[in-house]
């Protein structure tokens, strides 16, 4: 191996990461609080960066990335860097969408089942000294449409948690011929006559960016439930909330939000709480999670070796 590939890793991840990447020859040096002026300052120096969400990986940063040969994003999502102009100076871009793909499925589940069967309000209640057993009457899986929009690694994964349950699963995806046993692939007229609960596992592009809107849903012919665990800004939150109070959404569970930062460590750019979100915090039939569908413990150490085995088949 040849000991001069310099890789700069600016997030902290799972401990296996750098003990592997060491033992395979590759010069690894740590940065978790420079600022992104001073990172660039110094990229020039290395061949390969590892990042999650810390800043934007932008022309600006490419042009001063004379030297770099790769970039790992440790997660499934490349919305951080400018693809385009990296893939134009021939920097390989590296992503992990196998590491957490199981865990965001089971967390997209988990959050089907709790909204279903009030599971989250009712323990609120009992906890509050209210023992409310027919307000919290639930509902059942089995009989229901499940809709995928985006099938992939998190869609087909979620698909597959579904089979003990006797549901239909469709997906929509803008790729052809990606259904499979787990789900049928149908057109988006289709999808939104059928469609009882809508799980959302696309990127954040432009195509996708406010996708769901008010005229995306009225577009739906039954009322339904809503799941995202992709990006926060694939939903219009406002219309979301207008839909919800029309009854024409059901219940929601959001892991990410419109108002995320880009490094998704903090919810709000600003100070205010927008109307929409303070519903949000109201509301019995909503579930809102951190940002944590793909956090779990097994997929931080997946999520790293996912990268190592990447990043040593560009070498080896």
């Amino acid at each position: 191996m040849n000991t001069t590939i310099k890789i700069l890793h600016i997030d902290s991840n799972h401990p296996i990461m750098m003990e592997q990447l060491q033992q395979a020859g590759f010069i690894n040096h740590e940065d978790f609080t420079s600022s992104k002026a001073e990172i660039e300052a110094k990229i020039h120096d290395y061949q390969g960066i590892v990042i999650r969400s810390r800043f934007k990986i932008d022309r600006t940063f490419l042009d001063k990335a004379t030297n770099l040969q790769f970039i790992a994003r440790v997660g499934a999502g490349l919305e951080s860097i400018d693809c385009d102009y990296a893939l134009s100076k021939n920097i390989q871009l590296i992503a992990a969408p196998e590491g957490n793909r199981n865990a965001v499925a089971e967390h997209s589940l988990g959050m089907i089942l709790s909204l279903f069967n009030n599971l989250n309000q009712a323990d609120s209640e009992i906890k509050s000294g209210h023992w409310n057993r027919e307000k919290n009457r639930g509902h059942e899986l089995d009989g229901k449409t499940v809709g995928i929009i985006g099938y992939g690694n998190m869609g087909k994964s979620f698909a597959k948690k579904l089979r003990g349950f006797e549901v239909e699963v469709l997906c929509y995806d803008i790729l052809e011929n990606v259904g499979d046993e787990n789900a049928r692939q149908v057109s988006l007229e289709e999808f939104q006559q059928k469609v009882d609960v809508l799980s959302l596992h696309i990127p954040w592009t432009p195509e996708t960016d406010k996708m769901v809107n008010a005229d995306f849903i009225n577009a739906f012919a039954k009322p339904f439930w809503i799941i995202n665990t992709s990006r926060g800004k694939n939903i219009v939150t406002a219309d979301l909330v207008e839909a919800m109070k029309t009854r024409k959404i059901l219940g929601a569970g959001l892991d990410v939000l419109e108002y995320e930062k880009l490094s998704f460590e903090t919810l709000f750019q600003d100070k205010d709480t927008p109307e929409a979100f303070q519903y949000l915090l109201n509301a019995k039939n909503v579930i809102l999670t951190p940002h944590i569908a793909g956090w779990t413990f097994e997929s931080h150490e997946r999520l790293a070796q996912v990268i190592v085995d990447k990043i040593k088949r560009l070498y080896f």
